[in-house]
């Protein structure tokens, strides 16, 4: 069942009016017909089982079937600060975080960034991976989309992971596992998190010193060096396992 986010104001009684991009997509992409069925969540988490009731020239119509409350959104906002890695693998790391359960994304600079982004480069780039995070969470059947910030200086990272509950930084120096399960054991639901993840080449011990001045904690993710692209999606992968099977408890 294909899924598609709305605002609360498009839905009217027991229909819902979808417009914009959407309706192309539905019509001429995934060529839905009348009384096909779809899934659509509002800003709210509401999730709206409908029927497809008529397509106008400019709008789709749909019909309410039923709709819940339930979320699909783990209990604990998590937010991933991203060394800005090369070529497009950014948009790799975006799309695997939203379907991981990300909360949020700040792509940031830090010293080995090869990636050199003017500010209209920048917008274009934030436009582009915002609409990569929708996709991303209608795939996985969000209930929120995730946004993608501006980026960001490593400095100002570290002051918003600071406003955090708890952050950590994955350091190949950092010793034993123990470090890890020390910031899992901080990880409950209803708390704000984030970690940061370098670019190719990883931080500089300079830039390590920083977030350990800031009360960011450093653990390590095993024996082996992680790309750029992985070392994230295997922390936010082990994060989701705890907080889902918290729920499940």
């Amino acid at each position: 069942m294909h899924h598609f986010f709305i605002q609360a104001s498009q839905v009217r009684q027991d229909s819902i009016k979808i417009t914009g991009k959407d309706v192309n997509h539905m019509r001429n992409v995934l060529r839905m017909k009348p009384s096909e069925e779809a899934s659509v969540t509002d800003e709210d988490g509401v999730e709206y089982h409908c029927r497809i009731q008529k397509s106008e020239e400019d709008a789709v119509w749909l019909e309410v079937i039923g709709k819940t409350g339930k979320s699909y959104e783990l209990p604990a906002k998590i937010t991933l600060f991203q060394g800005l890695p090369k070529g497009d693998k950014m948009e790799w790391i975006i799309q695997k975080a939203v379907e991981l359960g990300v909360h949020d994304i700040v792509p940031m600079e830090t010293k080995r960034c090869v990636v050199k982004l003017d500010d209209r480069k920048k917008e274009t780039k934030q436009k582009r991976w915002n609409a990569i995070a929708q996709s991303a969470a209608e795939q996985s059947k969000r209930s929120q989309i995730p946004q993608v910030h501006p980026i960001v200086s490593y400095k100002e990272a570290l002051l918003l992971a600071g406003e955090r509950n708890l952050a950590c930084i994955p350091y190949e120096q950092a010793k034993g596992m123990h470090t890890l399960k020390t910031f899992l054991g901080q990880v409950k639901p209803g708390i704000t998190a984030g970690f940061l993840i370098g670019p190719e080449g990883g931080f500089e011990e300079e830039e390590i010193g920083l977030a350990l001045e800031q009360g960011i904690q450093t653990v390590s993710l095993g024996r082996r060096v992680l790309r750029a692209e992985t070392a994230g999606m295997a922390l936010l992968s082990i994060i989701m396992l705890q907080l889902e099977m918290e729920c499940d408890t």
